[in-house]
């Protein structure tokens, strides 16, 4: 029975978030909304067919495990030390208000200061999930504002991890009073640093010699096994070893993949399951949800509200603003914390086990975060209009940014996003490192372009590397390895292979990433040409035509044409070939 609640739940979650899911994202809001309402669908407060909840929430920490992992194996660790000045004082100052307002709100509830101080943890806390996939979604993951958030958000983290060690103090059951709390918080941050100094430093030495290893036996199923069972493998260690949330292990375990030469890889290979995972955590998330409490209390849940969409995103705001950001930055860090989820949850869940929240507290989180991360979508897609509303006002403008400009004017300004500061003229992506397209890749370096390839073989990209060329490992058919590649800034896309697989879809993609790009693709049959333009190809080489091209070149210089009678033969054949 068992294994069918488990199929069942799996089917029945997904097919009802597939379906909402379409139905919200054709409304014009995030699909989020739908797999929220998919959730509440198939939970038990609602009639018809009701799911495993507890199943569906072992599921969904899959999808947060997978989803921070793939998070660490796009951050690098020297990203995250160039936002400490903003992570770190924006992390405290916005958690410590959070947990000041949730108090009080407690307060006004008529609950002990103990319980409105865990209240207030919970509101604090933003959800890894919700800010991973709002910053995915508007692109802007791999700026500076998401690398401000992601920082801010694994400092949050630490915070949770600390506050879960705390708990028990602030219910009366830790000994030794104010010393006993201060011992149990430094214990927490020593498990804290002792893993991340394990994590990487045995596991850059260990995990890149055994995916090198897994990778040289070409087999793709073990290469996803191997990445699978380092991301699980580390976040569940992490949990049992040093008391700290899979999560953080996993984000940990990312990264330590990232430092590597199979980042790329990993990251569009290995996790094939993230997606379906984290929409089955925004399902199990619905499932919690008991419509009877927004008419029930509606006073606290406002409340709650108004600690976690008002409060929380304006004490963001005032803290970047003050540390000299653009102001623009600003209102996105603010608004992609403006939630709370899965963190929330275990603060909440924890205190209501050891008796310091209500059920009506722990029910006033759930139903919070339900709306906040409804409604968070909408409220980051605001972020232009308001924007584009402010500068229509310049002295207001230019007010809201004067400590950014002193920053910029003192030399201390944050660097420039590097994915944005080449020219799109000048940088051409090479896909494959064969024959032809080392010979291309030569000709366009020569020619003072630069040049960005694409290529699985490991060791050439580490060759390609030692000589100071950007190169990318990686399958050329995933979203993640062209953006690396820098397809969306790229004037020239160079299919050099003929027999590269999926090569239609490549070019789909691709184009859709950057519409105005010139796709060149090379293949050995004419027959074959039709499809690549069709998929958006500018122009396709062929093998057999490429060779009838030379042939007929030669015979009619043999014969005495001329350039220009033999330019004129070449566009016909061409002609009749491709027609």
């Amino acid at each position: 029975m068992h294994n069918i609640d488990l199929i069942l739940t799996l089917t029945g979650g997904l097919s009802a978030a597939l379906l909402l899911g379409y139905v919200t994202q054709r409304l014009g809001l995030s699909p989020i909304v739908g797999y929220l309402l998919a959730g509440v669908a198939v939970g038990p407060w609602t009639p018809g067919y009701v799911a495993d909840r507890a199943l569906a929430e072992q599921l969904s920490e899959v999808g947060v495990i997978l989803l921070m992992f793939g998070v660490g194996l796009q951050f690098h660790l020297t990203e995250l030390l160039a936002v400490k000045n903003v992570a770190i004082p924006g992390a405290v100052g916005q958690s410590l208000a959070a947990t000041v307002l949730g108090a009080f709100v407690g307060r006004l509830f008529g609950w002990e200061w103990s319980s409105g101080i865990v209240f207030g943890l919970a509101l604090s806390v933003a959800s890894t999930v919700v800010l991973i996939r709002i910053l995915s979604d508007n692109r802007v993951l791999h700026t500076p504002t998401g690398h401000i958030a992601v920082g801010w958000l694994v400092v949050e983290d630490i915070f949770t991890v600390i506050a879960l060690v705390l708990l028990p103090a602030l219910g009366g059951q830790t000994e030794g009073g104010a010393a006993g709390i201060f011992i149990a918080a430094g214990i927490a941050v020593l498990k804290v640093g002792l893993l991340m100094v394990f994590v990487l430093w045995a596991g850059s030495r260990l995990i890149p010699v055994a995916l090198e290893k897994v990778a040289k036996t070409g087999s793709r199923e073990l290469f996803t096994l191997a990445v699978l069972v380092i991301a699980l493998g580390i976040a569940v260690g992490s949990a049992k070893i040093f008391d700290v949330s899979m999560a953080l292990g996993a984000f940990v375990a990312g990264m330590v993949v990232n430092r590597s030469d199979f980042a790329m890889r990993a990251a569009t290979d290995a996790l094939p399951m993230r997606d379906a995972f984290a929409v089955l955590f925004f399902v199990a998330v619905g499932m919690l949800l008991d419509p009877r409490q927004l008419i029930e209390q509606p006073a606290l849940i406002a409340a709650t509200l108004a600690v976690i969409m008002i409060a929380k995103p304006i004490a963001a705001l005032v803290i970047v603003v003050a540390l000299r950001y653009p102001f623009r930055v600003a209102m996105a860090v603010a608004a992609a914390l403006a939630q709370v989820g899965e963190f929330s949850f275990i603060l909440a869940n924890a205190g209501n086990a050891l008796g310091i929240l209500s059920d009506d507290a722990n029910n006033a989180v759930i139903a919070a975060a339900i709306v906040s991360i409804t409604l968070n979508p909408l409220l980051f897609r605001g972020i232009k209009p308001l924007e584009a509303w402010i500068t229509r006002h310049p002295r207001v403008w230019r007010f809201l940014n004067r400590r950014a400009m002193q920053r910029i004017e003192t030399g201390t300004a944050p660097a420039v996003d590097p994915s944005r500061s080449h020219s799109v003229r000048h940088r051409a992506v090479v896909i494959g490192y064969g024959p032809v397209g080392r010979t291309l890749s030569r000709l366009l370096i020569e020619s003072e372009m630069e040049v960005s390839i694409v290529e699985m073989d490991v060791d050439k990209v580490r060759e390609l590397r030692e000589h100071g060329i950007s190169a990318i490992y990686g399958d050329a058919t995933q979203e993640d390895t062209l953006n690396a590649a820098g397809v969306a800034t790229a004037g020239s896309l160079i299919l050099s292979s003929s027999s590269l697989e999926n090569a239609q879809e490549l070019i789909r993609l691709a184009r859709t990433l950057n519409p105005k790009i010139q796709i060149l693709a090379r293949t050995s049959y004419v027959r074959e040409s039709r499809s690549l333009k069709a998929a958006g190809a500018s122009m396709v080489f062929a093998g057999e035509g490429e060779v009838a091209f030379a042939m007929m070149e030669t015979v009619l210089r043999d014969l005495g044409a001329t350039p220009d009678q033999i330019d004129r033969e070449r566009k016909r054949l061409r002609d009749e070939i491709f027609a």
